[in-house]
């Protein structure tokens, strides 16, 4: 019993941990395609160690993370990594930019890639705090497509943050619990 609680309280921990992980589909509702303003999409989103960023997209495209440089010359030879299956998802696990592109170079030059800053997730704010940056003017989206507050869980999960996370972890030990007792 003793070391059933120790490794549920691990457990716990390490959910509390990434309770404030969010899954971003890239693009809202337009998905990662050539139509999408990609630059100003993640602009106006802030996002941090332990995101996930999902990419949606048809077999017309494809998916590269690429270095800076060929990221600038939307140069497709030199990739990091390479994605088709339409619909994939990258973790964000440490902070830094990340590059992504079409693998189709006139797509890239015509604007569909990405720029994502990721942040330490010490600083990520708390739960319904403002994201402005100083000297910066929030306009209101004249779109979903550009709606920074279009965070959309992936069909393979959800997102719990704050309070909501604790609870889900303190019914999930107290479930725990009372099957021990029954065992």
């Amino acid at each position: 019993m003793a070391k059933l609680v120790l490794v549920y309280s691990l457990v716990v921990l390490g959910l509390a941990l990434a309770c404030n992980a969010a899954t971003y589909t890239v693009g809202d509702s337009s998905g990662w395609d050539i139509s999408t303003d990609l630059g100003t999409w993640a602009e106006n989103n802030k996002f941090v160690v332990g995101d996930s960023l999902s990419f949606l997209y048809s077999s017309s495209h494809s998916l590269e993370e690429v270095k800076k440089e060929d990221f600038d010359s939307c140069n497709t030879t030199n990739v990091i990594r390479t994605f088709t299956n339409g619909n994939t998802t990258v973790p964000l696990t440490e902070p830094g930019t990340r590059y992504f592109v079409c693998g189709n170079q006139l797509h890239c030059l015509g604007g569909m890639k990405l720029q994502v800053n990721v942040a330490d997730n010490q600083a990520k704010s708390p739960i319904g705090a403002p994201k402005s940056q100083p000297g910066v003017t929030v306009t209101q989206p004249s779109s979903k497509r550009n709606n920074p507050a279009s965070v959309v869980p992936s069909s393979a999960g959800s997102v719990y943050e704050g309070r909501d996370c604790i609870v889900m972890a303190f019914l999930g030990f107290v479930a725990t619990l009372f099957w021990a007792v029954q065992v």
